[in-house]
């Protein structure tokens, strides 16, 4: 027989067996899909440098000052950072600073752990505090030593807990730290996992035996998310379920933190009604209201009710309590039984609950804002599951993926069922969306059934309706803007700016980012010949490679039945051996392989490598069973 021509259809397709999807992809993993063609995605780096961040991060969002200033919100399970140029500024709320004197110290001979006592300490183990003011205990223990930050060890009652400082004590520190002792303690530390309660204030009050734990075991903990938006220069920030911050701007010099966010309510000449607990702010690009969901009425400050939505009066983060003399107000939704989130897009916000989906819009005087149902029996996964582009919103709902561009419509998905199938719903709040705007893509994240964490995405692109699958471990992302390139962040205390180089980052020096694109079985007729596969005429651009002699592996394997296994594999190496004039690389590859079907792996594990896909073309003949 002639050489063959393998033209593949765009995206993969695992919903459907391989056999019936000849012609296509079925497998891939850190590729995408362009032109009708297939590619490898973009490398990343690190972006802080000699730092990390505490906890888990679950939100990235850039923003810049009116000077010009650029930062990074991170939002951990732990802390509230801004990233300045590389500098961490630790921003997180207190919740409590003690009164001068009401904490003391005490040592032990030959240990590090410091045991601090202070009545109605309220912390929790995990929890930050800051010490100022104390003096040394008399040896090892120093001033120095103890007025910093220390992350709570145990707590051992409502009066005491400890910390482990970072020298031994001696015989000599045998002080309590002074009379001038002042103990900042931060908001308490959020999960990093969505959790089975069990214990104390789990389940119903009153349940079970006086003086004994609960024993349910079906309530769910949840774990610490957040929402932010800027109010012009300054940011506005939001604990799931939690209180509602401010930053100002005004309060940092360069690098130079001089305060942290504070609760919304404690703002200088805030109102008595203003929120205290919600599930999203959003503040609104058009009419600069600041906008809070799943919050509290002014009137019932502290009660959250998870179907009201509040608004600040335009242009004021104080003014919530609603008079003829402001816009304030509110509206509470009118179908489902909580909300789960909002976005915005150019021309109103989108409102989801747990069943249904509603457009929020700006009326102007006299009401402000109205509200309206725009389909019914809509799912959404989690908080961070939807994304709006432009002015189309895209999310991943409970067994679907959907799209909103004027209608709510089903996105018809290959790789629903593979998704779907294989995916840790108790985790489920872990899951996001992100824009890669360069790419035209929508991209989810989300922990597989045997993961509890993030560890596979899955990737839309609007504009040629294409699906690629693969791994990769990462727990938020913010689409290129301030940043100029997109930015991700890991379980490792660190984000990286993605589509950025060609080599996985997070490796130290950096790797390879190991790539592959398998096809489906393909046969000749029906398949009711045997054929002997020869060579494969190679057809690919390393076009943007930084090695100097950059590959790729071939391999063709093959089968005799749908159902039955690869018995023949063998694989061969294209290599770029010239850029100019003209791109060169390996004219043919030599394989040896027989049976009734084949399929075609191309894959890379080389650092320095960009790969495009062609047209390629393979040489087969008739052959005999044997």
């Amino acid at each position: 027989m002639a050489l063959q021509k393998l033209q593949f259809r765009p995206g993969i397709v695992k919903d459907l067996t391989s056999y019936s999807n000849e012609g296509g992809w079925n497998d891939g993993d850190k590729i995408r899909f362009r032109l009708g063609v297939v590619e490898r995605i973009g490398g990343w780096t690190k972006v802080l440098d000699g730092t990390s961040f505490a906890g888990t991060c679950r939100i990235l969002f850039p923003f810049v000052s009116l000077s010009g200033e650029q930062y990074v919100t991170i939002g951990t399970n732990e802390k509230l950072y801004l990233d300045d140029g590389g500098t961490l500024l630790d921003i997180t709320p207190l919740r409590l600073t003690s009164s001068a004197g009401d904490v003391t110290f005490s040592a032990s001979a030959s240990s590090s752990t410091v045991t601090v006592s202070h009545t109605g300490h309220g912390a929790n183990e995990g929890d930050y505090v800051t010490f100022s003011g104390a003096v040394s205990l008399g040896g090892q223990v120093t001033a120095d030593v103890l007025n910093t930050e220390y992350k709570i060890a145990s707590v051992t009652d409502a009066s005491t807990y400890t910390i482990t400082v970072p020298v031994t004590a001696d015989g000599s520190d045998t002080g309590n730290g002074g009379a001038s002792v002042v103990g900042a303690y931060q908001i308490s530390i959020g999960l990093p996992d969505t959790t089975q309660g069990t214990g104390w204030g789990a389940g119903a009050w009153n349940t079970g035996a006086w003086n004994e734990p609960s024993l349910a075991s079906d309530i769910s903990l949840a774990m610490r998310l957040w929402s932010t938006d800027n109010f012009g220069e300054d940011l506005i920030s939001n604990i799931y379920d939690g209180d509602i911050y401010y930053w100002d701007t005004s309060v940092a010099t360069g690098t130079e933190p001089v305060g942290r966010a504070v609760a919304l309510s404690d703002l200088a000449g805030a109102d008595p009604g203003t929120p205290t607990v919600a599930r999203k702010v959003i503040v609104s690009d058009r009419d600069r209201h600041i906008i809070v969901f799943g919050c509290d009425p002014f009137d019932d400050v502290g009660v959250q009710d998870p179907l009201l939505i509040r608004f600040s009066s335009q242009e004021s983060p104080t003014t919530w309590d609603p008079t003829v003399a402001n816009t304030a107000g509110d509206i509470r939704v009118g179908s489902g039984s909580e909300i789960i989130t909002a976005v915005e897009t150019r021309q109103q916000i989108l409102v989801f609950t747990d069943s249904s989906l509603h457009a929020m819009r700006y009326l102007g005087p006299p009401f402000t804002f109205g509200i309206e149902q725009i389909s019914r029996n809509t799912t959404i996964v989690g908080p961070n599951t939807v994304v709006a582009v432009d002015d189309m919103v895209f999310w991943m709902g409970v067994d679907n993926f959907y799209g909103y561009t004027g209608q709510v419509q089903k996105l018809p998905c290959p790789v629903r069922d593979f998704i779907f199938g294989d995916f840790n719903d108790f985790q489920r709040q872990k899951c996001f969306a992100a824009s890669n705007s360069s790419f035209n893509e929508v991209w989810w994240f989300y922990p597989t059934a045997d993961s509890d964490e993030v560890d596979r995405y899955v990737i839309y692109n609007y504009t040629e309706n294409t699906w690629s699958i693969g791994t990769l471990s990462r727990t938020a992302w913010a689409d290129r803007g301030t940043t100029g390139y997109p930015i991700a962040a890991s379980t490792d205390g660190n984000y990286y700016f993605h589509e950025f180089g060609l080599d996985d980052g997070e490796q130290n020096p950096p790797g390879p980012v190991n790539c592959f694109i398998e096809s489906s079985q393909m046969d000749v007729g029906d398949g009711d010949h045997f054929v002997a596969i020869s060579r494969i005429i190679p057809d690919i651009t390393f076009a943007g490679s930084t090695q100097e002699t950059p590959e790729v592996n071939f391999t063709v394997k093959t089968r005799n039945y749908p159902g039955g296994a690869y018995l023949q594999e063998d694989e061969a190496t294209v290599t770029r051996t010239a850029t100019t004039p003209v791109q060169k690389f390996t004219r043919q590859l030599d394989v040896r392989v027989r049976g009734r079907s084949f399929a075609m792996r191309v894959e890379s594990d080389q650092t320095g490598t960009n790969w495009k896909l062609g047209s390629p073309r393979v040489d087969m003949r008739p052959d005999g069973r044997r």
